[in-house]
Order: C-alpha cells, then sequence, then structure tokens
C-alpha cells in the first residue's frame, strides 16, 4: 500500500494595492471565479482560493433571505412596507424586477430607488441663467422660508424637476419682479411661492437659517397662495427635529 500523497501546500496571496492588509472588512467576498476567505489578523497565512461556489440554484435552494422582503405586493402592503422599514432606521426600499439580475453598478430600470419624501412651499429669491439648452431662461432657482422678522431666510438651490414650459413662464414671472443682478444671478421681489420636493433636511453653514434642503425639485408652482401663505422656518425647523428624533429612535 502506497502512502498516502501529502497536501499540496497552500500558497499565500497577497494584494499589492493594500500592503498585504485586507482592504476591506467583510469575511468572505466574491471575486469573480473564486471565493477569497479573509482573516484579517492572519492576512498572509488565511488567504487561499478553494474550488467554486456552489450553483445559483443551489444557494437560492440552502440560503433564506436574510434581508426582509415582500413579493407582489400591492400599493398599500408596499407603504406599509416602507414605514416599517423607516422605522427600522432604514432610509430606501429597493424595488427590483423578480426576474433581474443581481448585479454591480448601473442596474438600469429594473431597480428603483425609493424614498419618502417631504414637501415645503417656498418663496423664490433670486434665479441664474441657465446655460446650454436652458439657455436664455432663468434656471438655478435660490429658494428661501419666511422668518420670525418679516424677512426670508435661504435654504438652497434646486433646478431640478422644470420642464421646459415652465422655465419660459418662470423666466417672464420673475424678470418682472427683479430687483437687482449679480453677474448671472436675478434677484427678485420674495413674491413667488413654489412647491419644493426633497428627501431630508441638513445641517448647513452655508445658509443663515442653519438648515440646507437636500436633493431639492420643483413639484409646481402655487399661484394660488400668496408670499404671506409661504411656509415658515418654524416649520422646517420642526421638521427637522422630527428628522433627528426619528433617527435617534431608530438607532439601535
Amino acid at each position: 500500500m502506497s502512502a498516502a500523497a501529502a497536501p499540496r501546500p497552500v500558497t499565500p496571496t497577497r494584494w499589492p494595492s493594500c500592503s498585504g492588509r485586507p482592504p476591506w472588512t467583510s469575511s468572505t467576498i466574491w471575486l469573480g471565479s473564486c471565493w477569497a476567505s479573509c482573516a484579517r489578523a492572519h492576512w498572509n497565512r488565511w488567504c487561499w482560493t478553494p474550488s467554486p461556489p456552489p450553483s445559483r440554484s443551489r444557494r437560492r435552494a440552502s440560503a433564506a433571505p436574510i434581508i426582509p422582503r415582500r413579493a407582489g405586493a400591492d400599493a398599500a402592503t408596499a407603504a406599509d412596507f416602507l414605514q416599517a422599514a423607516l422605522a427600522a432606521g432604514h432610509d430606501v426600499l429597493m424595488a427590483k424586477h423578480p426576474e433581474a439580475p443581481y448585479a454591480a453598478g448601473g442596474r438600469g430600470s429594473h431597480w428603483l430607488k425609493v424614498k419618502q419624501a417631504h414637501t415645503l412651499d417656498l418663496l423664490v429669491l433670486a434665479a441664474e441663467w441657465g446655460s446650454g439648452r436652458r439657455s436664455g431662461w432663468l434656471s438655478n432657482l435660490h429658494l428661501g422660508c419666511r422668518d420670525g422678522a418679516g424677512g426670508v431666510l435661504m435654504l438652497g438651490k434646486t433646478f431640478k424637476g422644470l420642464t421646459d414650459q415652465l422655465l419660459a413662464w418662470q423666466t417672464e414671472q420673475l424678470l418682472a419682479r427683479e430687483i437687482g443682478r449679480d453677474g448671472h444671478v436675478v434677484h427678485v421681489r420674495p413674491e413667488l411661492v413654489v412647491e419644493i420636493a426633497f428627501n431630508e433636511l441638513q445641517q448647513s453653514r452655508q445658509y443663515p437659517a442653519g438648515l440646507a434642503l437636500r436633493f431639492a425639485r420643483v413639484k409646481r408652482y402655487r399661484t394660488d397662495k400668496a408670499a404671506a401663505e409661504a411656509d415658515h422656518i418654524d416649520t422646517v425647523r420642526a421638521l427637522f427635529d422630527r428628522q433627528v428624533a426619528y433617527r435617534e429612535g431608530a438607532a439601535p
């Protein structure tokens, strides 16, 4: 009987870009054609490439989902699921086509990010002349809310959500309210009320109110509202306080 063959030695794999230390924190990472198991404390000894992973069908059959999900849900169920995700401290849901593959990078229309949006009725304080295909139109809006002294406080800018028709209309309306210019910026009387959707408020050192809109976009102009009916800074701060309290309450 011949002696058993000695096991084949394993050659440690070093990554030249990370000076021998793992550039990630997860324990098992798919690297194209093999699995690499990385123990950070023993990087030079514990990095190898064993046999390929099991097939997709075997993984689907054996692995239970670790991320909560709903399949084939109606609008009401989806809304409840979004609220549950927000209550757990998450910011967003991913809506995925059931047959779409899991892939890195751009996923096209098969993956959609669903985030809850807030709205405020704000005043247009100024606008910037557009460039490119928006040349000749006032495009980038400077937005603000009312303050306690009868003035306004700027909260941010946006040029998103504007159609060509709306660009033409707002250019005419803003030029009729012009009070001065500073380079490419046209300052106007704060009379036009615009409904702005945004994802959240964040602290800002740039604006006097100490707050700024994040991912702001125009929903519509509120021609039915006067400037005195625009949202007050107290409303904005209360919304920010609720946002902070919500996140702190959801934090573990």
